[in-house]
């Protein structure tokens, strides 16, 4: 087939649908040490409604008997539906993402999980924006800020990148052009140290008061999207507080357990072992497993699943990343999530077993 050939319109294709396509790897692009891009199109003819800077999950065959779960954030722009892109960064107890590294290449395919979050601009509507990233935090605000280049160029967005030394700032070069194209865009670096051959003559150290009001003077005036390693999250909190920012326009990706219940209202529920009701314990089926399970007060699907053998797959089992999605077919449950399941999806009988807790016996398809 030639490259014409494969030339369709928007309007010709259907929306992706984590539920019935694979996503096919088009392209494996280096960034910097440790950090590649992976692209992906569908396997079948389709396009990607998403916002920018939400997530996917990747389900990876580390090992043929249990696949591997990592939710990474989409370094790529809806605004350019026919492929998605994660960068990632391989740490050195790195496995899901040493295996990309190492064996995942064009035209493999790999099952997946969203989009999902609500880490994006779309979600907190504001006239001026400030962008600031650590590292492969970088990745939504590239989404966030490919979009506006492309839809909305006249937008007033600061970005401030950081990272440990020149080498590492990730899409330092994209960042330039696009600031030239953006006469409302303004763009800093930061980087912790360098050596001599680095020809650095940027700012220097971490991101402090002095920083942010040479580089972003109206911080103040601005909602924040914040993503990096935790330590450097705490950093930009702590100096946005200190200089009196309204902390309702700051934002920041993270992914944290679901707000599970109060251990003293499950010590109250289960009560100790001896003790417990067995009024109180639910029956769980897992009606593709032909398996059925004991619930104990307090317990979620998940746990229940792992107690008698059945596999769910979950990644960030914090009720974010919708990879433990799975379809209840009857019963009750108490579903306390982090947004990593939609509405309509609840409404068709779906639910997050990482967060569910049974109330009375459930029956689930898994």
């Amino acid at each position: 087939m030639t490259i014409a050939a494969s030339f369709q319109h928007l309007d010709e294709l259907k929306p992706w649908n984590d539920r019935q396509h694979l996503l096919e790897c088009i392209s494996v692009t280096a960034e910097a040490p440790d950090v590649m891009t992976f692209a992906f199109r569908s396997n079948k003819p389709g396009w990607f409604r998403y916002l920018p800077g939400q997530f996917v999950t990747l389900e990876l065959p580390v090992t043929p008997e249990e696949p591997v779960m990592r939710t990474y954030t989409l370094s790529s722009s809806p605004s350019r539906p026919f492929s998605v892109a994660v960068t990632v960064k391989a740490q050195k107890d790195s496995i899901g993402t040493r295996w990309m590294f190492d064996h995942l290449k064009p035209g493999m395919t790999l099952r997946a999980f969203g989009a999902l979050g609500d880490f994006t601009f779309v979600r907190y509507p504001a006239e001026k924006y400030l962008f600031i990233s650590a590292g492969s935090g970088v990745t939504p605000m590239m989404s966030m800020t490919r979009w506006m280049a492309d839809c909305t160029p006249q937008g007033d967005v600061a970005f401030i990148s950081c990272a440990r030394r020149p080498d590492d700032l990730l899409f330092r070069g994209e960042l330039e052009v696009l600031s030239a194209h953006m006469p409302n865009m303004s763009l800093g670096f930061i980087v912790e140290g360098h050596s001599p051959k680095d020809s650095w003559h940027g700012l220097r150290g971490r991101v402090d008061g002095t920083k942010l009001s040479l580089l972003a003077p109206d911080f103040l005036e601005r909602t924040v999207f914040c993503c990096g390693p935790e330590p450097f999250m705490r950093g930009v909190r702590e100096t946005l507080k200190s200089a009196g920012f309204d902390m309702a326009q700051y934002h920041e990706e993270s992914f944290q357990p679901a707000n599970a219940p109060d251990p003293a209202e499950l010590a109250i529920r289960a009560g100790s072992a001896a003790t417990v009701d067995p009024a109180s314990v639910s029956n769980v089926t897992f009606a593709m497993a032909g398996k059925q399970a004991k619930c104990q007060p307090g317990q979620t699907i998940l746990q229940t699943a792992r107690s008698a053998g059945v596999r769910i797959g979950a990644a960030c089992e914090g009720g974010l990343c919708g990879t433990c999605r799975v379809m209840k077919i009857s019963g009750e449950v108490e579903m306390t999530h982090n947004g990593g399941i939609l509405d309509d999806e609840i409404d068709e009988g779906y639910i997050l077993a990482c967060c569910s807790r049974p109330i009375g016996d459930v029956q689930i398809e898994a």
